[in-house]
């Protein structure tokens, strides 16, 4: 007898929902366009209408898609072009991209260094950090969530800069650090935890894009330490050399 546990299967509607997603964020469908109706969709997949209804209410919920009563549904996004190379700049990125770009504090703390934030910042363990968590939006819209860590030793007086000024370039400018590159950048795909799935306006388990990266000032000494994690639909990552 076999009791071997059965193999998880993905939900229909979640399917539909990300074949729907991948035609979006592919650009095989523009901002403004109308979709198929549900009994054209309910056809091409094989589903009733409900399942359909279900996975469009999914991209809604997540900004991709309005309805309009009467008139269907459309798609209400386009993803953000971010590309990512030696010099990373949220506000210039999103201006390039034709985005308004907005930043939302969500804390701002002193603490001590955990152990990999004090090997790539290079300080000792325990050294103190100002730890910055935010929001980045897009013409309103969430698409990443984001810790930077800075070495006080090294930049004093940082974190009470940016408690009065979002943009870490012109908080970085204020504490004398005219200038910084990225020194490295790490991508991994992950899933998206309760916390995170409330802020990005997602579901639980929805794709996440993490970037690690260390930026660094003109003599090559870290001045920031980021973990950001952008919604894996709302964005489109390039890198650059």
């Amino acid at each position: 007898m076999n009791d071997a546990p059965a193999p998880r299967r993905t939900p229909v509607w979640q399917a539909i929902a990300a074949s729907l997603r991948a035609e979006i964020s592919e650009g095989r469908r523009a901002p403004g366009d109308k979709l198929p109706t549900e009994a054209q969709l309910a056809a091409r997949f094989g589903v009733n209408r409900h399942t359909v209804r279900h996975a469009l209410a999914h991209l809604v919920e997540a900004g991709l898609v309005r309805t309009r009563r009467g008139s269907g549904a459309f798609v209400a996004a386009r993803p953000t072009d971010y590309p990512i190379g030696r010099r990373v700049r949220f506000h210039e990125n999103l201006l390039a991209a034709g985005r308004h770009p907005e930043k939302q504090v969500l804390s701002l703390d002193r603490r001590a260094a955990a152990s990999d934030e004090a090997r790539v910042l290079e300080v000792a363990e325990g050294a103190p950090v100002c730890a910055y968590h935010g929001l980045s939006l897009a013409d309103g819209q969430p698409i990443a969530l984001f810790e930077s860590v800075f070495p006080l030793d090294r930049l004093p007086g940082i974190d009470a800069v940016l408690g009065d000024i979002s943009s870490v370039t012109r908080a970085l400018a204020e504490v004398g650090v005219t200038d910084y590159t990225r020194a490295s950048t790490r991508l991994t795909a992950v899933a998206a935890d309760a916390t995170q799935a409330l802020h990005l306006h997602l579901r639980e388990g929805d794709p996440l894009l993490r970037a690690t990266g260390v930026n660094v000032d003109a003599a090559r000494r870290p001045v920031e330490f980021g973990r950001t994690f952008f919604a894996g639909d709302r964005v489109t990552l390039t890198l650059e050399s």
